[in-house]
């Protein structure tokens, strides 16, 4: 009687044992796996663009430049006019560190002319989609919308994976632009812009174009308004910026108008003095 009353005791003793082991194993194979996935996510997260705040844009324009491109502004004879012509006129803006833009105008007896500069930071709100991914997409429909063909490895960067790069998520809300771009014969000359100077008018090498030693990617565009107004627009991303310079001029009928030539010259000398200083 005794020994059939102490086998059952020493059986549960040994089940208790066996279902405490057996807990605490699962207990860190729930750890590991949390631990696990977790570094998945971090390793798969995309990467934040290069720039974090952005240059205040009525600042960034040097007064010489504003010179070239508005001689107009200097031969204010008074003071604090010309002053308040230098500062330019700061566009509305609800974040700085987002966007930025500012206004100039000068008038002299040759020409009207006004500048506008506009820089934009572009973050992406989807982890699967890098701030420099997001730019892309958003400087390729400033393209499309241009009429500017893109070289096909530009385009099409959006949407590939590269080094230290995460691809879009393939929703299609953000990619079918860059998609579009690609879709874009590389190097064919794009149909005219409404009002833009034609082949005709304009040689082949000042048309509306990429270019492809300005910033990460770019284009200009040349585009004759109503009237005598010439207008040349450069648009170019750096990272998770994109930059847009819009110069125009409109002189009087009695005077010359600027050549195109002279007009993106002094455009592209801005841009590019821009592409050093977005921090």
């Amino acid at each position: 009687m005794q020994r059939k009353a102490y086998v059952p005791g020493a059986v549960m003793l040994l089940t208790a044992l066996l279902a405490a082991c057996t807990g605490g194993s699962g207990g860190d194979d729930t750890a590991d796996g949390s631990r696990s996935a977790d570094s998945t996510t971090s390793a798969t997260a995309a990467q934040p663009g290069k720039y974090h705040t952005l240059t205040d844009a009525c600042s960034a324009v040097s007064h010489g430049m504003l010179d070239s491109l508005m001689p107009g502004i200097k031969q204010i004879a008074d003071r604090a006019q010309r002053d308040r012509a230098y500062e330019g006129e700061a566009d509305l803006t609800y974040n700085n560190d987002r966007r930025s833009g500012c206004r100039w105008k000068a008038e002299s007896a040759d020409t009207t002319a006004h500048l506008h500069l506009d820089l934009e930071r572009v973050v992406s709100y989807d982890n699967t989609v890098s701030d420099d991914n997001r730019a892309r997409e958003v400087f390729a429909d400033k393209a499309k919308s241009a009429n500017i063909p893109l070289p096909s490895s530009s385009s099409s960067s959006g949407s590939s994976s590269g080094p230290g790069s995460t691809p879009p998520d393939g929703s299609g809300n953000n990619s079918s632009s860059s998609a579009d771009a690609t879709a874009m014969p590389s190097g064919s000359p794009s149909a005219p812009a409404s009002g833009s100077p034609s082949a005709t008018d304009t040689p082949t090498d000042l048309q509306p174009r990429a270019l492809d030693d300005l910033g990460d990617e770019a284009f200009l565009n040349d585009q004759q308004g109503t009237g005598r107004q010439h207008t040349v627009t450069v648009v170019f991303r750096t990272s998770n910026v994109i930059v847009t310079l819009e110069y125009d001029e409109q002189p009087p009928p009695a005077k010359t108008a600027p050549s195109s030539q002279d007009m993106q010259d002094r455009a592209q000398k801005l841009a590019q003095r821009l592409a050093g200083s977005l921090g």
